[in-house]
């Protein structure tokens, strides 16, 4: 039995792949006093069984970039450790059946090039050349992408844990978790079977396991278990071991060679879960029977594509439960109820491909307290409250699981577990022809379908415009030229109370909101690299008091992020008051005929101007009333109590017919946005941006001399010349920018596009991105090239702009 230590500076849970390689980069930084402990032995979990496909391409940079440290960590391992791992970079092709699909590839292929990974297209027969064993009569078109591969899962897991062993850190088999010590919100021990571990940091990496083990520690992490199946054939003539890696998603499977035969598998649109009462004990190496019917309708689908398939010998079915989360996207990050305590878990059957850089990205974070670069897509803190509950992570992990090879439509929403959260507005929204996205659980209007007109609120999925793009115009057009009435009550909303509120947040925030009450500041947060962690707006209501107002999807991340940052000793309290307001934004030139008859308070723009904010009478409601837009036009949002919504909504919809009002929602919102050239944060700005890069610098108190989290980055950024730049892109009208488009400056790839859609106002289609230079990029740099934008493989020609092309001197604003 292995005598544990009575205390190590960080400690490991879970020997799978995941596990191994966070033990294995920890170790590769110097850091040794880490013991990983593993309920019973190394891989046992489901990494052993995994199928071992090592694909790279994602729709975000940074995670490609990290599933890239995947391969070039597998090409060296097998030399540096001496274990064999049986990885081969063999390539991997990925097949279009049809002419959605065939876009969806090449737009593939151009976020392939956005990111600098090599993605070839291929005709039907360069496919089959590749790959000769299959037909390809309904084939469209193919992409190859030659520095993906295949390797064994478990000797893969098995060279990382030597590697770390090499490299000082201890692993510990047979040793089972029990419980948690958490101290004041903090991680000070880990309770096993054999004794007690004191420690700062634990890692979560138990895989399927990982949510009721978080859960001793008051730890939500949103994962459940889901069977999957593949079978493994016997030797195929015309399998050489060079084959690629083949996705067939029309027909939903994906294979890989096997010693000259084939692995086959695939997602199917009803998946099982399984474990729904919880995980047996002693489920270790364990396989579920194999369900010949459930798999039949895949089977059949392979067999048009393989018809070798239908003599093959089987060699041996597999069903082996994994983790899968919500999203279809893993975990990683520090959890926000614990400090100390971080999560790597739930890689949805990707866990070998992303193993050795989840590792290294989960290591640098428990190492130096934050993630390496932005890390959003996988965050922890993507989540929310609508995630605690067990059976609606279920369902809509089900769903997710069920898409993994549907096609991926540009906007497309879950439609599981609806309507959720839902703002007093939502029937009546709904009978006004709403059609609702959903995001945090939140149901929003994306936009208002016309009846009169023959519409249905209704998404019809293309990657060409889509059936709301009319309707979406009319919308934009109200808030233009008329008026618009927009339902934000999906907005987080934060209070932040005590004697030091004001100091708090002067040192969280980047721009000054030391300013009298009846101020609005719009801000970023900044991290120690000078990198936007958040992106908000600040009202003062008093001099102890402070009510924060950021983005629907940010709610946990903006709030661990602030609470976090408060400065020990300070009487500074953050409290969340979302569900407490509903808001509703009257936005356009003649919002202030709409609201002065509903209010007996001064609306003029003497007594209320842009950027402050004030309680308001708005039909009998008490309103915090906001005067801000990320539309560009005149207007305030109105915080109201939940129980005072549908009064104030069924007022400003009444006082607004004489002046045109519309109901309109998030996709005009989008619109609107983009022509007036406000960042979006998870898009155009993160963590991995500075201000000063997004073209943010009149937003930062650097001249003010006074202090603030990420000055002194700032200070040295300024100092010197910029690596990227933002810059806006004009392009014809019937080009549909979606966002990860390349752009190229002088013929030369210079970046991407961070955001893209329509501005109906402009007349043309409209997109964001940083103009990237090692020599440093200058306002002049940006606009002397001549731009081009690659969409769907194709170049067109583009006009840049770092000036908003809508309203650049805010005077429609400011009114």
């Amino acid at each position: 039995m292995t005598t544990l230590p009575s205390s190590a500076k960080i400690v490991i849970v879970g020997g799978g792949i995941v596990g191994c390689s966070v033990a294995y980069h920890l170790g590769a930084m110097g850091i040794t006093d880490v013991i990983l402990l593993e309920r019973h032995k190394l891989t046992s979990g489901s990494t052993w069984h995994a199928a071992g496909l090592v694909g790279q391409l994602r729709t975000s940079a940074n995670i490609t970039q990290l599933l890239g440290h995947s391969v070039a960590l597998y090409d060296r391992l097998e030399a540096e450790t001496g274990l064999a791992t049986g990885w081969k970079r063999n390539g991997g092709l990925r097949l279009a059946c049809n002419a959605e699909r065939w876009t969806e590839v090449k737009r593939q292929a151009t976020t392939a090039h956005s990111f600098g990974l090599e993605m070839h297209l291929l005709s039907p027969k360069e496919a089959q050349d590749l790959w000769p064993i299959m037909t390809v009569d309904d084939v469209v078109g193919a992409a190859f992408l030659p520095t993906d591969g295949q390797a064994n899962p478990s000797d893969i897991a098995q060279a990382l844990a030597k590697g770390a062993r090499m490299k000082g850190v201890t692993i510990a088999e047979d040793i089972e978790v029990t419980g948690f010590e958490i101290v004041d919100g903090r991680v000070r021990a880990i309770e096993t079977a054999q004794g007690r571990i004191g420690t700062e940091k634990i890692v979560l990496c138990a895989g399927q396991w990982t949510r009721a083990l978080a859960k001793r520690a008051g730890v939500n992490v949103p994962l459940v278990s889901v069977q999957h199946q593949y079978l493994i054939t016997e030797r195929i003539a015309g399998v050489p071991r060079s084959l690629p890696t083949l996705r067939d998603p029309d027909r939903l499977t994906y294979y890989k060679e096997e010693v000259g035969g084939l692995v086959m598998g695939g997602y199917e649109p009803n998946p099982m879960p399984w474990a729904v009462d919880g995980l047996p004990e002693g489920f270790h190496f364990g396989l579920l029977d194999t369900n010949a019917d459930h798999l039949e309708p895949i089977m059949q689908l392979a067999l048009g594509r393989v018809p070798a398939l239908e003599t093959a010998g089987i060699k041996q079915f597999i069903n082996g439960p994994e983790s899968f989360t919500p999203d279809g996207n893993f975990i990683l990050g520090e959890a926000p109820e614990v400090r100390g305590l971080f999560v790597g878990a739930g890689f949805n059957a990707f866990g070998i491909a992303s193993g050795g850089g989840a590792g290294m990205a989960l290591a640098e974070w428990v190492a130096k307290g934050e993630a390496p670069f932005d890390l959003w897509p996988v965050d922890i803190r993507r989540f929310g409250r609508n995630h605690l509950d067990d059976g609606i992570v279920r369902t809509r992990t089900l769903e997710a699981y069920a898409k993994h090879y549907t096609m991926a439509w540009p906007f497309e929403e879950y439609n599981s577990v609806r309507p959720l959260r839902r703002s007093p507005l939502y029937d009546t929204l709904k009978a006004s022809g709403a059609c609702f996205g959903e995001k945090l659980g939140w149901e929003r209007p994306n936009w208002f379908a016309d009846a009169a007109a023959g519409e249905t609120p209704r998404d019809d999925y293309t990657y060409g415009r889509q059936n709301w793009f009319a309707a979406v115009g009319r919308e934009h057009a109200a808030c233009r030229e008329r008026v618009a009435l927009f339902d934000q009550t999906s907005f987080a909303k934060f209070m932040m109370t005590g004697r030091d509120a004001e100091a708090a947040l002067s040192w969280i925030c980047a721009n000054e909101i030391a300013k009298p009450p009846g101020s609005l500041t719009y801000t970023q947060m900044l991290n120690a690299r000078g990198g936007i962690e958040c992106d908000l707006t600040v009202a003062r209501l008093a001099e102890d008091r402070f009510y924060i107002v950021t983005g629907t999807g940010v709610a946990t991340h903006d709030f661990h992020w602030i609470a976090r940052s408060i400065p020990a000793g300070l009487d500074a309290t953050l409290t969340d008051v979302t569900s407490g307001y509903a808001v509703l934004a009257l936005m356009g030139p003649r919002a202030r005929d709409v609201l002065s008859p509903v209010t007996n308070d001064d609306v003029s723009n003497a007594a209320f101007p842009f950027g402050t904010v004030r309680k308001l009478h708005v039909a009998g409601a008490e309103a915090f009333a906001l005067r801000v837009t990320y539309v560009g036009e005149l207007g305030w949002e109105l915080h109201v109590p939940v129980e005072f919504a549908r009064t104030v909504y069924d007022a400003l919809m009444a006082a607004g017919q004489p002046h045109g009002i519309a109901n309109a929602g998030y996709r005009a919102i989008e619109s609107l946005r983009l022509e007036k050239g406000y960042r979006a944060w998870g898009s155009d700005i993160g963590p991995d941006h500075s201000p000063l890069v997004a073209g943010l610098g009149w937003a930062v108190k650097l001249k003010s001399g006074r202090p603030f989290l990420g000055r002194e980055a700032i200070a040295a950024q300024k100092a010197r010349p910029l690596p990227r730049l933002m810059a806006g892109f004009l392009v014809d009208p019937s080009v549909v920018l979606l966002g990860r488009e390349t752009i190229y400056r002088n013929g030369t790839r210079c970046g991407w596009l961070s955001s893209g859609g329509f501005g109906y106002t402009l007349g043309k289609s409209i997109g964001y991105g940083y103009v990237r230079n090692t020599d440093g990029v200058t306002p002049d740099y940006v606009m002397s090239g001549a731009y081009e934008l690659e969409v769907a493989s194709e170049k067109v020609p583009a006009t840049a702009f770092l000036t908003p092309p809508y309203d650049p001197g805010m005077i429609r604003v400011k009114v």
